[in-house]
């Protein structure tokens, strides 16, 4: 399924203290302090709809970095905006919101029991015999420990040989999670033009770089599951990091949280085209096909606004 979006992503004019929105609504700078960043979505999420930024400027001399998640609290309908979105905002409840990392945001998957087999029935025949048989699959008292256990290495077995097998993200146009299929043009961080800039691609292109570096981009969204329930996904430069929360309540608007805390300084919106490209992407799509790297662009005559455009976008 095509994720759809015909509303123009901004920040919710309802902040914290410390943060300033620019006039188009698509950035926001914590302009003093650590503390009081919190940003949302100006709208509701769409099922599927991701909300992307980019870190744009960090702060040195603190220790933390950027938040996110979704939360079913209208802002303009809160009282104060809280301090912290951890602990002050998810101590409201109906908030899931995580710090920013690649190994602490993703809900365990629940390891199925394994089919019951021959060797199964004949651990089960050993077991009502009163003794154990050796290489028997369960036997005796503890048998049923000792197969979860089982089941639990054949789990991360399956797990560790799908994450050898060679990923395809340099040839996917789109990323996908369950029924929803996103850009993922726009979802990779880019540097900004120089001479190390090329090699910094690469780096932001296969995510070796830490998921708070400046030029990052980071993104949130819901998937429903069924049962007017959804799961929350957190994605790191085009990277699914997998469900992050589960059972979110689908049938309430659920608005993007942003805490732009402490190392982090500023980020922005990055617009994500689902439908067909504009005129203006698909020339930039052209114009980079054929070009070896981004600083090649001020050689050509073009416009400078359309070079400004291939190099930054």
């Amino acid at each position: 399924m095509e994720s759809s979006s015909d509303q123009f992503l901004e920040f919710h004019p309802i902040h914290g203290s410390n943060m300033r929105l620019d006039y188009t609504g698509t950035q926001a700078t914590r302009v003093e302090s650590f503390a009081n960043g919190l940003c949302f979505s100006k709208q509701p999420l769409k099922p599927g709809e991701i909300f992307l930024i980019e870190i744009e400027e960090k702060e040195l001399g603190w220790c933390g970095h950027l938040r996110v998640g979704l939360t079913a609290h209208d802002p303009a309908g809160m009282d104060a905006v809280p301090e912290y979105s951890l602990p002050d905002m998810m101590a409201l409840g109906d908030s899931w919101i995580f710090a920013i990392t690649r190994n602490h945001n993703k809900v365990p998957d629940e390891v199925a029991a394994e089919p019951r087999g021959g060797e199964a029935e004949a651990g089960e025949a050993a077991e009502g015999e009163g003794g154990r048989r050796l290489g028997g699959r369960v036997a005796g008292a503890g048998g049923e420990e000792e197969a979860a256990a089982l089941a639990r290495v054949a789990a991360l077995a399956r797990q560790l040989e799908a994450n050898s097998r060679p990923k395809s993200f340099f040839v996917d146009t789109h990323l996908h999670i369950e029924d929803f299929r996103i850009p993922l043009e726009k979802l990779v961080g880019r540097s900004r033009p120089g001479r190390f800039s090329h090699i910094l691609d690469d780096l932001y292109k296969s995510n070796a770089l830490p998921p708070t570096a400046r030029r990052s981009r980071i993104g949130v969204l819901y998937v429903p599951r069924g049962g007017g329930r959804a799961d929350m996904h957190i994605v790191i430069n085009g990277e699914d990091m997998g469900a992050s929360a589960k059972g979110l309540p689908a049938d309430r608007p659920l608005y993007a949280v942003v805490d732009v805390f402490a190392a982090t300084k500023t980020v922005r919106i990055v617009q994500v085209e689902y439908g067909f490209s504009s005129l203006q992407t698909l020339c930039r799509k052209t114009i980079q096909k054929h070009i070896v790297h981004r600083m090649a662009l001020d050689w050509l005559e073009l416009p400078e606004a359309l070079k400004h455009y291939c190099k930054y976008e």
